[in-house]
């Protein structure tokens, strides 16, 4: 089934009193593009988490952030060179500023900027790790959940536009025999207009005739894009999510389309065709989307 590389994940564990809180947000991306966003998970630990995410998630622009709330003591220490710096920088600017005079929540301010409150050469012990990758994984779960919950929305949207497809396929062959009488119709004007001499030889030119209404006959595209219709639907239905796969196939859709579209030399199946173009541009945005 579709999965979408859009979602969120979230999971919160205790650890001996210790509140652990992992978030993984994912948006769309050609290719895993992992973002670790915590002080929680040390240098050596890194390539590890990167290889977790990327075997779980695939594809997308992946962040993942973690914090840990400690029951007992200072969550994080306080980076007192950078305490100062901030503190006087700021009162510098309420004197230069009067109407920053009356602000005196300057220690809030303080300690809420990142570089002010860090961790300090974190390393979990195997325990403690062990707890932060199970609430890690956690979040992947929830996260996958969400991607197949959008996947589900795009799966029916896609299939409705697929749909009309077909049914724009019906109206243009409906159009396709007045078309052709048409055509003949024109040419039969053109030729009344020549003078005799010029049709020295009819039955060359009966088969030139036959050789351009053969060139506008589009039983082939129809066929193939029909084809092509069908294999999307089952694609997107397969167990795993096929998201390059269904755009190299929207490509060939979109090739049969424009075809017919050359071919047409008709108003009314021009339309149908513009529509059909439509329809699928929007195929094509939601596929940027899948997994």
């Amino acid at each position: 089934m579709i999965h979408s590389m859009t979602g969120y994940g979230k999971a919160e564990i205790s650890f001996k009193g210790d509140k652990i809180e992992i978030e993984i947000r994912s948006v769309n991306g050609k290719s895993a593009d992992i973002g670790l966003k915590s002080a929680l998970i040390p240098k050596s630990k890194e390539p590890e988490i990167r290889q977790l995410l990327s075997a779980h998630l695939q594809r997308g622009s992946i962040d993942l952030f973690a914090n840990m709330e400690r029951s007992q003591g200072v969550e994080r220490p306080i980076n007192k060179e950078r305490f100062m710096a901030y503190y006087r920088e700021i009162r510098g600017l309420q004197e230069e500023c009067p109407e920053l005079a009356h602000q005196n929540d300057v220690l809030g301010v303080l300690l809420r900027i990142p570089e002010v409150m860090e961790y300090k050469n974190f390393e979990p012990d195997e325990k403690e790790w062990a707890a932060i990758k199970e609430g890690i994984l956690m979040a992947i779960h929830q996260l996958t959940v969400c991607r197949a919950q959008e996947g589900e929305r795009l799966y029916h949207d896609m299939f409705q536009r697929v749909a009309l497809i077909e049914e724009y396929v019906n109206k243009i062959e409906e159009l396709e025999s007045s078309r052709i009488e048409g055509v003949k119709e024109r040419l039969l004007n053109k030729l009344n207009e020549l003078p005799t001499v010029v049709l020295s030889d009819p039955n060359r030119f009966e088969q030139e005739i036959i050789y351009y209404l053969e060139k506008l006959d589009i039983t082939e595209e129809k066929v193939r894009l029909r084809q092509h219709c069908a294999f999307f639907k089952q694609t997107a239905s397969e167990e795993q999510s096929q998201g390059r796969k269904l755009s190299f196939i929207v490509q060939e859709m979109g090739r049969e389309i424009n075809t017919i579209g050359s071919k047409a030399n008709h108003a009314l199946m021009q339309q149908w065709v513009v529509m059909m173009k439509d329809e699928l541009e929007k195929i094509k945005e939601q596929l940027l989307n899948i997994l």
